[in-house]
């Protein structure tokens, strides 16, 4: 509410502002916080991102793209390699296999990893998620040196060189960036306080707000 004033400053007539949205609706559009996805894919040729893992046990999948009359793809993701039938029964009548880069055939199912990671440009919790072998198995060794036992004590650092089938990706670990490491265990604290749960992506569910 506000009051129009006179020139000498006194009140003449009370107003009420009106929101342009109902309740219902501004609760409907309300922006709430979901937190993100790290994919290798989406960094630019040239570009690297920094994070830290919060879990050293990956969710493990095959991974398989579906898409819609209209257009619209979807991960469908499965424990274990799928069959082709296997695929047709969990997309149903609205989806359909997304075909290869050469449009030639169904594209292949693709093994996966996703886990969950502070991204420090963002400062949040993230879902780093992966197809490509390289990465996949430069973690892998990573993993199995013994300066880098305790995977959740370092750093990451992912970079990106190419477009295309000419892109290359590199995977390196680092110590961890100073004094972080307080922030990085209380973002992902809230985020398992407000329900987080990685294993929502194998039934197509939201992880960062499992039920809705």
């Amino acid at each position: 509410m506000y009051y129009n004033r006179n020139a000498q400053g006194k009140s003449l007539q009370a107003h009420f502002i009106m929101p342009f949205l109902t309740e219902k609706a501004q609760s409907a559009v309300a922006t709430t916080e979901t937190g993100g996805y790290l994919n290798p894919s989406k960094l630019e040729s040239g570009g690297n991102v920094r994070f830290a893992l919060l879990d050293d046990q990956p969710l493990e999948y095959w991974e398989v793209w579906g898409e819609s009359g209209d257009g619209k793809l979807k991960p469908f993701r499965f424990a274990d390699n799928p069959s082709p039938e296997d695929v047709e029964i969990e997309m149903g009548k609205e989806f359909t296999r997304r075909l290869n880069r050469d449009g030639t055939a169904p594209e292949a199912s693709k093994f996966a990893i996703a886990v969950p990671v502070f991204n420090h440009d963002s400062q949040k919790v993230e879902i780093f998620s992966a197809t490509q072998k390289g990465i996949i198995k430069e973690f892998d060794k990573i993993s199995q040196m013994e300066d880098y036992s305790d995977l959740l004590a370092w750093d990451f650092v992912l970079s990106r060189e190419g477009t295309g089938l000419k892109t290359e990706y590199s995977l390196r670990a680092v110590p961890r960036k100073k004094g972080t490491t307080p922030l990085i265990e209380a973002t992902y604290q809230e985020s398992k306080d407000n329900g987080f749960d990685i294993k929502e992506l194998m039934n197509g569910g939201n992880p960062f707000s499992p039920g809705e």
